[in-house]
């Protein structure tokens, strides 16, 4: 493990860093599913998905969860490792027999860190169309704070590559000899999936969702579809078999200039999920409080714009 614990375990990754601002922007939203998919293209993470999840009965409400935990890696705080631990104990009960029939367990090192290492190249990827492009000094301090984050969850040093450099090996030879598109795949990239309607909000829209779920459906498949497909580096959707014509890419190409001319100029309460606005704000506040003495800074409008894309 890394030498950077707290008596709780290790810490996350710090404020002001590349992840600060990437995973509590609303953008983290489109980028998710195709890391999602890369993770159950794995014949050992798609065949407990299939088993154990709860993905096709409750899948509104698995997404908020999965969502919450990856905001608490980052904002969390000292509740950071807590959710790591407690990942790890709701994983040690899931084992079985994979796609290939190979027995598995969800916490063997080499399936848990394939889980964890997809995040980096789809936040790349996703910020190639997205966003700016990291720099070389950006990308890598993402893939430190990325290895941080896989210490917060528990994973050894020992089964993560530990530079960019020993990173894309690892990553081609799991795409190379792991990766397929295992039934999980399958079902998650079909824009014929069915879905039901959303269950969380309050009541008088769930009655109008539900009621237009018929009409909304299909469009919001193909969309989901589209970003899923479009979002994922080009060679583990060329590993899993996903088409992607020309067409489809001077449409991502559109879709991503206009996300990167609307969402940098969002107010905060907007572009960033609830609880990284929360973090953000009390470390805004602890950082005026100390330059200040412990005085309160009122020369700041709170919740003013970030504008870095």
């Amino acid at each position: 493990m890394s030498s950077r614990t707290t008596p709780d375990g290790p810490p996350p990754p710090p404020p002001g860093g590349v992840l600060w601002s990437e995973v509590g922007d609303i953008r983290v939203l489109l980028t998710l599913p195709a890391a999602l998919t890369m993770q159950v293209a794995h014949p050992a993470v798609g065949a407990g998905v299939d088993t154990y999840s709860v993905f096709r009965t409750d899948p509104w409400g698995r997404g908020e969860r999965s969502l919450r935990s990856m905001q608490l890696w980052v904002y969390g705080g000292e509740a950071a490792a807590e959710e790591g631990r407690r990942l790890r104990r709701m994983h040690r009960t899931i084992s079985g027999t994979d796609t290939r029939g190979r027995p598995y367990h969800a916490l063997a090192p080499a399936t848990f860190s394939w889980v964890h290492a997809t995040g980096f190249p789809a936040f790349l990827q996703g910020r190639k169309y997205l966003g700016r492009p990291y720099t070389d000094a950006q990308e890598r301090q993402l893939y430190a704070e990325w290895l941080q984050v896989g210490r917060v969850l528990g994973i050894n040093d020992r089964d993560m590559p530990q530079t960019i450099e020993e990173f894309w090996p690892y990553y081609r030879k799991m795409l190379a000899d792991e990766i397929e598109a295992t039934p999980v795949v399958r079902e998650l990239t079909d824009p014929h999936s069915p879905v039901p309607p959303p269950d969380r909000g309050p009541r008088p829209l769930r009655v109008l969702l539900r009621m237009c779920w018929p009409v909304l459906l299909p469009p919001l498949a193909r969309f989901r579809h589209f970003v899923t497909v479009g979002l994922m580096p080009p060679d583990a959707r060329q590993a899993i078999g996903l088409e992607w014509t020309d067409a489809q890419e001077r449409a991502l190409r559109r879709f991503g200039r206009c996300v990167r001319a609307v969402v940098p100029v969002l107010p905060e309460r907007v572009r960033f999920l609830p609880l990284a606005r929360a973090a953000r704000a009390e470390h805004r506040a602890e950082h005026r409080a100390a330059v200040s003495g412990g005085k309160p800074d009122v020369t700041r409008r709170p919740g003013a714009p970030d504008r870095s894309a």
